[in-house]
């Protein structure tokens, strides 16, 4: 039996009206958003699916400004740390070297960039879904499931490719 995490980041104030299907479709149980939401409804919509973990991007001012910059959820017997702007896995940055280093945690998630990545740092599993939304320069938008085996902690991951940025 595994546990499913729907993981996105940089919707920038608009949700795919097919993200929120596909994570039922999935039977998500729990989405984690990496940040830059750009609208508290995002959240509340994705609530309604399942339990969300989200962090503070940085077009995320009022009302989104009380979300933290940092937040870990356990999936299964998986730790997750999130944080929105953290660099890459071949060049993190100082603030995600040191989460990995206190935390230890089993995977982190992280946005920003707009490009999806999947690497490791430090024996942690690094993931960028790469953006959900619209704006920005990337040309395709993309969200992941993560799932959990919940006896062995295994990984498997499926990206979800959502289409172009205009469309």
């Amino acid at each position: 039996m595994s546990i499913t995490a729907g993981i996105l980041s940089d919707t920038h104030g608009w949700l795919d009206p097919e993200l929120p299907r596909i994570f039922e479709e999935y039977d998500a149980d729990h989405i984690v958003h990496a940040g830059d939401i750009g609208d508290e409804a995002i959240l509340e919509e994705l609530e309604s699916i399942a339990p969300v973990t989200a962090v503070r991007g940085n077009i995320d001012g009022d009302p989104l400004r009380h979300l933290p910059i940092e937040a870990f959820v356990e999936v299964g017997p998986r730790q997750i740390a999130v944080r929105h702007i953290a660099g890459a896995p071949h060049n993190p940055d100082d603030e995600a070297l040191e989460l990995i280093e206190r935390e230890s945690p089993d995977v982190l998630i992280v946005g920003h960039s707009h490009i999806p990545v999947v690497g490791r740092v430090e024996g942690t599993l690094w993931i960028n879904p790469g953006a959900a939304g619209r704006q920005g320069f990337h040309h395709e938008r993309f969200a992941a499931l993560l799932h959990v085996d919940e006896e062995t902690g295994e990984f498997s991951m499926e990206r979800i490719e959502l289409g172009s940025r205009s469309g």
